[in-house]
């Protein structure tokens, strides 16, 4: 069962006073752990795959509970994960000028994450449409997290409420891969727990995912679609489902590693732009000149 040590930094399961040689196999083993990356956060042409972590970075700033899990917002470990298997990050906030998410920062961004909560309706409308196009057009990735299935940008590309039921309990996630042959599942158990989170439950109400990776399972004993894959346009979409900010979600390795899988997945592809309208035939067509 993990369980994080103060000040939330993963430990493994090295306990406090452990020898340095046993932290240092705890170390070699969570190099192992990113070892199976897709060749160490390289996307389709060999060059670094750039990630945008967006966070909204209220609850931080509001709440003293969540503020003592993620000190720094909780964009900073998601952020430091990504670094640590191989991708070239930068972060991006709410109160930034744009939201931190101008044209130029998404032109070079290969794969957006999103987490929102309690700000949804403060994101303005014409930074949703820049990064909806951004994916349907561009081919950027974009990995919504936890509470961002409320988010603006998510409801667009779903086209539905994706509403849900919840409960705020602290009780425990099981989370089962019922996919083992994606690619968001390289190098993950058959299933992993989170001891403390906050349940959702079905009926999720989003388009049924083109791919299914990750179902969960709660003590409370309701289910969820809890990662689900979406193509949109030239881009792909992972929904993920844990990261209620009271909790250490973003510092669980197991989690970390589906977030490094799941932007080795939606980073772009290289496959050529759309190419719309009315076209020329490409070969010659009988009785026509």
């Amino acid at each position: 069962m993990f369980r994080p040590a103060a000040p939330f930094q993963y430990q493994g399961e090295v306990p406090p006073g452990a020898s340095a040689a046993a932290a240092g196999r705890d170390a070699r083993a969570r190099k192992v752990l990113w070892a199976s990356q897709f060749i160490a956060g390289k996307g389709w042409l060999g060059m670094a795959i750039r990630v945008t972590v967006w966070n909204e970075f209220r609850h931080e700033k509001k709440n003293e509970r969540v503020r003592a899990v993620y000190p720094d917002g909780m964009h900073v470990p998601i952020a430091g994960a990504l670094r640590e298997a191989g991708y070239e990050v930068r972060t991006a906030t709410l109160d930034e000028p744009d939201h931190g998410l101008s044209e130029e920062v998404l032109e070079q961004t290969d794969v957006l994450t999103w987490w929102g909560h309690m700000a949804h309706g403060e994101v303005r409308d014409d930074i949703v449409a820049r990064v909806q196009r951004r994916v349907v057009e561009g081919g950027m990735g974009l990995i919504v997290l936890h509470s961002g299935h409320m988010s603006k940008i998510f409801r667009a590309l779903m086209g539905t409420t994706c509403m849900l039921k919840w409960r705020e309990a602290a009780e425990r996630e099981r989370l089962w891969l019922v996919e083992p042959s994606h690619p968001i599942a390289r190098g993950l158990p058959e299933s992993f727990e989170l001891e403390h989170v906050e349940m959702y439950g079905e009926r999720f109400d989003i388009p049924a995912p083109d791919e299914l990776v990750f179902v969960s399972w709660f003590q409370g004993g309701e289910v969820f679609r809890s990662g689900c894959c979406f193509h949109r346009g030239r881009g792909r979409i992972f929904y993920f489902r844990p990261g209620h900010e009271t909790f250490p979600i973003y510092h669980h390795p197991m989690v970390q590693k589906v977030l490094a899988n799941g932007v080795a997945w939606a980073a772009p592809t290289g496959g050529p732009a759309n190419n719309f309208g009315n076209k020329k035939p490409l070969e010659a067509l009988p009785g026509r000149s």
